[in-house]
């Protein structure tokens, strides 16, 4: 194995030569880089080590390197580089499959209103790495160790701090806990609630529970779905249900965009009190909001009955894969062992980077730049199902990046989905989302779209649904 350094990269190389076939070694090296490339295990732009550093590994004169770099540049596989290093030849052999290719094996959509995707081209690059580089300058060294499984005291402080300002929660930093996203978070608490000998978990109908259904029978929760209406999900129902804990999106429920009404929260919190249930609050998207005043999370109200849970997914970018959970005191040491035993805890860097970005103002700053952008897409999207659908009804239109809008009697969800889809357009259906029949909807997700792509997209639906009207 070889490896040196070229524009301070380290390069790393494995060769094996026969010096028993009695083959020329100059022509070894080169069949086995040209195999390298063939095969895309040395892809196109990649560097090779210098030719005196491998000369030295592979116990070779520097002569026989240079010739095997030299015929190789000649057959087009190799390209020498100003600098002195050498590199894979941008057309050199097949190269090999882009992971990007090999996930996508859905249809090719020209407008996709897929949900759950901000505008990831907006990430304030700058403002986060300035907040890398001032932790990299002044982390202190003793935070590059293991942590416990609550994660950093700095991001754990600066999320008390925020969520107590912007969300009324009543969060302490020693009751934090740091997860790699929502989904890592309610799987922690799903197994500690089973131990503490939780059974039944109920959920919003129609929710977004694909992480709990996936969760659920593995580690032996049972799932009841609660209908949910015009003020959220419907506490006569849940206390009919028979649940020891409740998963609800009471700010902005997803899909439906209903908003559980101050005195379904008080029953809400009655209903944990007495019963000693647990109330599991997603917060996933409330910091976007446009027609509407802000609303307090219900942890608040009772931090010693509910969970609260919330990611920057929706907010910065799902790929920090960020996420925490604000939890009763007695559940603290118990998720954060959990959280140990399931991954060592999340990456320290990122922590320490997204709290000095919180305590800067920096996340304040992203959120007030990004909601009367986003707002002009919903606006742009309503305007145009008013014009070109309106018979399509939206309702939960007042925040987040979705709207959903119900349809009319005599368009099938399925059927207008799948004739969508076959025009390149991505619409999705409120089936899936639920446990039970309900009123067929279609689900329209704007973070990610420009104002133009949703123009396009609803005049390609209106096509689909005058298409599909004909027979």
């Amino acid at each position: 194995m070889v490896e040196t350094r070229t524009d301070s990269v380290a390069v790393e190389l494995l060769v094996e030569l026969d010096r028993g076939q009695g083959i020329p070694l100059h022509r070894q090296l080169a069949a086995e880089i040209r195999d390298r490339i063939r095969v895309g295990s040395l892809r196109s732009g990649a560097v090779l080590p210098a030719t005196r550093a491998l000369a030295a590994d592979l116990g070779l004169s520097r002569g026989v390197v240079v010739e095997a770099y030299t015929q190789l540049v000649a057959e087009g596989y190799l390209v020498s580089r100003v600098g002195g290093y050498t590199q894979v030849a941008h057309d050199g052999g097949p190269a090999a499959p882009s992971q990007a290719a090999s996930l996508d094996s859905g249809p090719a959509l020209t407008v996709d209103f897929r949900y759950g995707r901000p505008d990831v081209s907006q990430f304030p690059r700058a403002a986060w790495l300035r907040s890398l580089r001032r932790v990299l300058n002044e982390v202190p060294s003793d935070r590059l160790t293991y942590l416990d499984g609550r994660g950093a005291p700095e991001l754990r402080q600066a999320l008390a701090d925020y969520l107590n300002r912007a969300r009324g929660t009543a969060a302490r930093p020693g009751n934090v806990v740091i997860s790699s996203g929502f989904a890592q978070g309610i799987r922690l608490v799903a197994q500690v609630l089973v131990a503490n000998g939780v059974r039944r978990l109920a959920v919003e109908d129609p929710s977004s529970d694909d992480d709990v259904r996936a969760i659920a029978p593995a580690v032996g929760l049972d799932v009841v779905g609660v209908p949910v209406g015009p003020d959220g999900i419907s506490i006569e129902a849940l206390r009919r249900s028979g649940a020891d804990a409740v998963l609800v999106t009471a700010s902005h429920q997803f899909p439906t965009g209903a908003v559980l009404s101050p005195a379904a929260r008080k029953a809400l919190v009655d209903w944990a009190a007495r019963s000693g249930g647990l109330i599991i609050e997603d917060d996933y998207d409330a910091e976007y909001r446009y027609d509407r005043e802000p609303i307090g999370a219900i942890h608040g109200l009772a931090p010693e009955q509910v969970v609260y849970a919330g990611t920057v997914s929706k907010t910065l970018a799902p790929g920090l894969r960020l996420g925490w959970l604000v939890l009763p005191a007695r559940l603290v040491a118990e998720v954060a062992t959990a959280k140990l035993m399931d991954d060592r805890g999340s990456p320290v860097i990122e922590q320490l980077a997204f709290a000095d970005f919180v305590a800067t103002g920096e996340f304040d700053r992203h959120l007030r730049r990004m909601r009367p952008r986003y707002r002009r897409r919903r606006d742009v999207l309503l305007s145009a199902l008013r014009d070109q659908l309106p018979e399509l009804e939206p309702t939960g239109i007042s925040a987040g990046l979705h709207v959903v809008t119900w349809l009319p009697e005599d368009l099938d969800e399925s059927a207008t989905v799948a004739a969508a889809a076959s025009r390149g357009l991505g619409v999705y259906g409120l089936s899936p989302y639920r446990m039970s029949t309900g009123r067929p909807g279609l689900l329209f997700g704007y973070g990610a779209l420009s104002e133009r792509a949703i123009a396009d997209g609803v005049a390609l639906l209106a096509a689909t649904v005058a298409d599909l009207r004909r027979g």
